[in-house]
């Protein structure tokens, strides 16, 4: 399995996401995405209808009607109704039912570095897990070192 770890070091993660959803469903998989915070949901899934003019990337909330058929499923907790094999944690803490998906993506920033990269060290001792670093470079992720 797969964890990617995103820096943000320029856009809020609500500005963050839809790009990264986009490339998740362009490889014809749904995506997970969680966060503690109810209200940074609602953002996230703004975004998701609203930033990418004419390619919305279609999502809902975990718990309403139609959440299983949903491409994007934005929830409070680990479990993909939607059948996700991917999962991105919007809201920068890690949790472990992130190693039950293909592949995990933390989203974090400066306020939430030292518990990302505590994640990371922990992670290195897996020999199932392969991770990567990005950062934001400009407009565009870099990975990095």
């Amino acid at each position: 399995m797969r964890v990617d770890f995103y820096l943000l070091s320029r856009d809020p993660v609500e500005r963050a996401i839809p790009p990264l959803a986009a490339k998740v469903m362009a490889a014809g998989e749904r995506l997970l995405v969680v966060s503690a915070d109810e209200a940074q949901l609602r953002l996230v899934g703004d975004a998701l209808w609203t930033d990418r003019p004419g390619d919305f990337l279609a999502n809902g909330l975990a718990g309403e009607a139609q959440a299983g058929r949903q491409p994007i499923l934005l929830s409070q907790d680990c479990e993909a109704a939607n059948g996700a094999r991917m999962v991105m944690f919007a809201d920068g803490l890690w949790r472990d039912e992130g190693l039950e998906f293909a592949r995990a993506f933390l989203l974090f920033g400066d306020a939430a570095l030292e518990g990302a990269r505590a994640c990371w060290r922990q992670l290195g001792l897996r020999e199932d897990v392969e991770r990567r670093f990005w950062k934001q470079d400009g407009g565009k992720w870099r990975e990095g070192p």
